[in-house]
């Protein structure tokens, strides 16, 4: 006789008292209140201050519709630029015979480890009024090319920020439409660049949107950008706002004031996701296995479009450095590049800088901390969504995910006033609990892969052996999910050592991460230790990338 046993049938226990308990309900119930505590309490904490309506007439007062309609038109402009910019990017690297792709791949990428703020910095030192491009157009042609302070200049540096990451959602849908539908349009009589614009960019609407609401509502929230390209021009955004109260000790109830404002954030972000969900009723599903395409010969065009490549891999991320680099070996702005002026005292004052050493160290905790956090909890939350049947999953999946849809502004503000509340105010766990609730959905987001594909038949012969069914989601889909985990928590850990936005509102004295740091150099007018520090935080992301990139060719 053959007995099966189902994955989702109660094993229970007996304690002392008689009663039966499930392992895998508490672990359920466990789950439910860490996401409670972390992810409902402080965005339902927001709505509570914020959605009264009580202090819109300040705000009206300050122009907060101009800061709104500042926050999303460079949101949305900047995601439109990134998005076509991505595009172009992964149809020449992914389905062309451009030569260098692998290289130029990595050099184009590099934007993505680069902290926003950082190449702010960077930028101001090529197209500030005094920056190198600047000064070179002047002597020659009497005026400035441009100046980047000012809303251009934001919406410029958030599409630089922002492409890399629509590049990476774009080429992974190009990479799942079969290049056999290309040659059918080939062998139709249609160009290979025809074919390429009638049936692969149709087919990569999804990825477009998707990248499209990623990236806008990344951008929409933004702080530093805004901070240091817009505030000097006096372009406000909603980001800016915030802090301007946060700091200002002037205003009335400043928690209720900036919640009133991560209302209206929230609410833009909810807008721009259920924008793409309506879209994406629409969007085609494609079955089958997916062939790999010919790559397009660019024949005529193949040395232009090198050089184009190129010489944009170039502007986007070289010339920023040597930006850097140039500010940071010089002991003051304006002074001449000469062999004679270079010095190495701003770098060594930045990195002994007390705030310095106290950001780095508290970067380093936070980050790790995030990371470790953030893949257990996460691959628990993955395994029990993806291998239990259960009437909350889908409700425990969604409280999860819903920060990625909401501006980390929002999650900040939310910690703000939860902190006040909770004894966590002006220490590093509040900053701590931040990282968690923006960052939880990476790791869960990563640990659905492997569980998806995995066989039901590993679990099932487990609980036939006698295993209950915690241990069996254990010793299969946990252990399974393991790798997954690893290198979400290690993404949380990166994401969390160049993040700005929620760190430089939750901070207080002891408390300041790397970013903060960098960012306080800046505003002290100390710009050369800031470019310096930027600089080393800049090369640190750049290797770390090349070296994954190197494992993964290596394997």
């Amino acid at each position: 006789m053959t007995s099966s046993v189902d994955r989702d049938s109660p094993t229970v226990t007996r304690t002392s008292s008689g009663r039966r308990t499930d392992p895998v309900l508490g672990v359920r119930i466990a789950l439910w209140l860490f996401v409670a505590a972390v992810i409902v309490a402080p965005l339902a904490t927001v709505l509570s201050l914020g959605a009264n309506g009580r202090h819109i007439g300040q705000l009206v007062d300050d122009d907060i519709a101009g800061a709104a309609v500042n926050s999303v038109v460079s949101a949305g402009l900047s995601a439109v630029f990134a998005v076509a910019l991505a595009t172009a990017m992964a149809l020449l690297l992914d389905r062309t015979d451009l030569p260098g792709r692998g290289v130029l791949r990595l050099l184009l990428l590099s934007p993505l480890l680069v902290p926003p703020f950082v190449g702010a910095i960077a930028w101001t030192g090529l197209l500030g009024p005094s920056g190198m491009i600047n000064r070179f157009w002047t002597d020659r042609f009497g005026d400035p090319l441009w100046n980047i302070y000012g809303g251009d200049g934001v919406v410029f540096l958030l599409t630089v920020h922002s492409y890399p990451m629509a590049y990476l959602i774009v080429s992974t849908g190009l990479r799942r439409i079969p290049g056999d539908l290309e040659q059918v349009a080939r062998i139709g009589g249609a160009s290979p660049w025809r074919a390429m614009s009638t049936v692969t960019i149709p087919l990569l609407r999804p990825a477009l949107l998707a990248a499209f609401t990623l990236t806008a509502v990344g951008n929409l929230a933004d702080f530093g950008i805004p901070a240091l390209i817009g505030l000097p021009e006096r372009y406000t955004t909603l980001s800016t706002m915030v802090y301007r109260y946060i700091q200002s000790g002037t205003v009335d109830r400043p928690l209720e004031v900036v919640s009133t404002i991560g209302v209206a954030l929230l609410a833009l972000a909810v807008l721009a996701v259920l924008a793409d969900r309506r879209l994406s009723r629409r969007r085609r599903q494609l079955d089958g296995p997916v062939t790999a395409p010919q790559p397009l010969r660019l024949g005529h065009a193949r040395v232009p479009t090198t050089i184009a490549a190129w010489g944009t891999g170039v502007a986007l991320t070289v010339l920023p450095i040597l930006a850097l680099a140039t500010q940071a070996l010089l002991p003051a702005p304006g002074v001449p590049f000469t062999w004679q002026n270079l010095t190495v005292d701003s770098i060594v004052t930045a990195v002994t800088a007390p705030g310095t050493v106290v950001g780095v160290r508290n970067s380093l905790m936070l980050a790790v901390g995030a990371g470790v956090v953030c893949a257990v909890v996460g691959s628990a939350v993955g395994v029990l969504t993806t291998r239990t049947r259960s009437r909350d999953n889908a409700g425990l999946d969604l409280a999860v995910m819903l920060p990625q849809a909401v501006p980390g502004l929002v999650i900040a503000v939310g910690w703000l006033v939860l902190g006040r509340y909770t004894g966590l105010f002006d220490t590093r766990w509040v900053i701590l609990c931040a990282y968690v609730t923006a960052f939880l959905a990476i790791v869960v987001q990563a640990v659905r892969a492997p569980l998806s594909t995995a066989p039901e038949s590993l679990e099932e012969a487990a609980r036939t052996s006698g295993a209950s069914r915690l241990r069996a989601l254990r010793d299969v889909p946990w252990a399974m999910t393991v790798p997954a985990a690893v290198t979400g928590g290690v993404l949380v850990a990166v994401t969390a050592v160049r993040e700005l936005t929620m760190s430089v509102l939750l901070v207080a004295p002891g408390t300041q991460t790397l970013g903060v740091s960098i960012f306080n150099l800046q505003q002290a007018g100390d710009y050369n230790a800031a470019s310096a520090l930027s600089l080393l935080v800049a090369l640190v992301g750049i290797a770390g990338l090349g070296a994954v990139t190197a494992s993964r060719a290596g394997r």
